[in-house]
């Protein structure tokens, strides 16, 4: 066992060091080469959509897809108030106004019902998060969708592979969004795809991707668009990635199972959920403390990190953070505070498992003491 144990690392295979190996070889390196041809389509088949685009990673993935959707100032823009910062940035970057809504205890994702009550006559988006692996209800989401006339688009970043009555995200809404940092499911070192069934859709964030030239006279520009493109060298890693990702995903599965055994019966600490209608594919371990703020939180991360355990806060509520517009959001602003992610990479041992379980007891009972 090491004398560290990370958060998270890449698994990195021969596979994975052969194909950008041969990337680097074949001298196309940037944003050329049969590898991203090859990510985008087995990509895509992977995730039950019949279009998939590489972008450079899944902010600008997020960004992509709302301007392609037409989203621009004047608009409202509904996200969870619990996920990463990136949700909501990539909203502001178009002009939109973020709204925040609250989110279910159980699965950590948005709530319909605050969904529902957050519309207004300027509301144009719903951006659900799949987040730490579990999917949001999408069966309610889009029933308020088309009541409503909404675009949806899944921020499946952190849940390569969840599923919703055995449909995998991505291919639940208008499109999907997902990331492939060097922390997630699987990885291109940096990363992002986008996935649809709209061809419309498809061709729009295609030429919005490169500059938005047009096909017809190279090097003319008609409209404003972005540099968002995936390298070939990227894709090489992304490709063997992928051709793992049933491995994996079936690895975070078991990890979860053994932290699971391990700690789910004891009262004072409340675990990653798993809807009936939903596979999670644990890509962090969560862990709630009871009765646990702020403060107790962060002083259990700094003893575990003593004892050679590497852990990570729940993130901020959005409405918390000084860009974004305060918002009444009860269960967020209650689980932030006594949430944190335990170890949970494809290569962690057995043995590694069963220390950060028997050292998280111990110091709960130290700190209870």
């Amino acid at each position: 066992m090491n004398d560290f144990i990370p958060i998270s690392q890449p698994s990195i295979t021969q596979k994975d060091i052969d194909y950008v190996t041969d990337a680097v070889k074949s001298g196309w390196v940037s944003s050329l080469g049969k590898y991203l041809e090859i990510f985008e389509e087995k990509f895509a088949r992977f995730a039950g959509t019949r279009y998939a685009i590489t972008t450079a990673n899944g902010t600008t993935a997020l960004h992509l897809a709302l301007v392609a959707l037409g989203i621009k100032a004047g608009d409202e823009v509904i996200i969870p108030d619990f996920t990463f910062v990136a949700t909501a940035n990539a909203v502001k970057y178009t002009g939109a106004t973020v709204v925040c809504v609250d989110i279910e205890a159980g699965s950590l994702c948005i709530d319909p019902e605050c969904i529902e009550k957050a519309i207004t006559d300027r509301t144009r988006a719903i951006i659900p998060v799949h987040v730490y692996g579990h999917p949001a209800d999408m069966v309610q989401i889009m029933d308020i969708a088309r009541k409503h006339n909404l675009y949806v688009i899944e921020d499946a970043a952190e849940s390569h592979g969840a599923e919703v009555l055995g449909k995998r995200v991505g291919s639940l809404a208008d499109c999907g969004v997902f990331s492939f940092y060097g922390n997630k499911i699987i990885t291109s070192g940096e990363g992002g795809m986008i996935t649809t069934d709209d061809s419309d859709l498809n061709e729009r964030i295609r030429v919005l991707r490169d500059h938005a030239m047009s096909k017809e006279k190279r090097y003319w520009h008609d409209m404003l668009g972005f540099n968002y493109r995936m390298t070939n060298l990227q894709a090489a890693l992304g490709v063997a990635q992928l051709e793992r990702i049933d491995e994996i995903v079936a690895r975070k599965r078991e990890i979860f199972s053994a932290y699971r055994k391990r700690l789910s019966g004891d009262k004072r600490i409340r675990m990653n959920q798993e809807a009936d209608w939903a596979k999670n594919v644990y890509w962090m371990v969560c862990v709630e403390i009871d009765g646990f703020g702020e403060a107790e939180r962060d002083l259990l991360m700094q003893r575990l990190k003593q004892k050679g355990i590497d852990s990570r806060p729940y993130f901020y509520p959005v409405s918390d953070l000084p860009m974004y517009e305060k918002a009444l959001t009860p269960v967020a602003h209650a689980v932030y505070q006594r949430g944190i992610n335990l170890p949970s990479y494809f290569d962690i041992e057995d043995a590694a498992i069963g220390y950060v379980c028997d050292t998280l007891l111990g110091i709960l009972d130290e700190m209870k003491a």
